[in-house]
């Protein structure tokens, strides 16, 4: 390759194009995650499967059978993809900012500035608590900003938001 190609080909200064920055260390969420989002389809999935198999005994009918049936094809999908998903659910703390990368298919980086933090939020409802994880929520100023981060272990969960805050007071503090 010339000096000429080189200077004509396209710096993109990154390995995996614009969702993987050079130099960034992803930190995964934990995998306790999956189990989490798998029991909650679960539950989703089973009162209207009890109604749909009860009016299916109740019909007498083969053909009754097809709804129930179509809804446990329409829920084994998700169930399939919710490892994959978690897998792909990282993020990477950097001298400036946060980075938070989620999706297979259809796939987001969100970058949040410290400076451009106004707090963080940690919460965890009974079915997190009971599989021993945690969400770190970022609110900023622009209201489309969805910078969270889920699945989390209660320590890190508060490890990262007590860094994040002081990181962003620090930063406020410069402006």
């Amino acid at each position: 390759m010339s000096t000429e190609d080189v200077a004509d080909a396209p710096v993109t200064g990154v390995p995996g194009g614009p969702f993987d920055p050079a130099g960034v260390r992803w930190t995964p969420v934990s995998p306790r995650l999956a189990a989490a989002r798998l029991t909650a389809l679960a539950i989703g999935l089973a009162v209207p499967l009890v109604v749909l198999v009860g009016v299916a005994l109740l019909v007498e009918r083969t053909w009754a059978w097809v709804l129930p049936a179509g809804l446990l094809v329409l829920g084994l999908w998700p169930a399939l993809l919710v490892g994959r998903q978690v897998a792909a659910l990282q993020y990477a703390e950097r001298e400036d900012d946060l980075l938070i990368r989620r999706g297979i298919l259809f796939r987001s980086l969100v970058v949040v500035p410290y400076g451009r933090m106004q707090y963080v939020d940690v919460s965890a409802g009974p079915l997190a608590r009971r599989f021993g994880i945690a969400s770190v929520q970022l609110h900023t100023a622009s209201v489309g900003t969805d910078a969270s981060i889920d699945g989390l272990p209660p320590a890190e969960a508060a490890r990262l938001r007590d860094r994040l805050a002081g990181r962003g007071e620090a930063r406020l503090a410069g402006l």
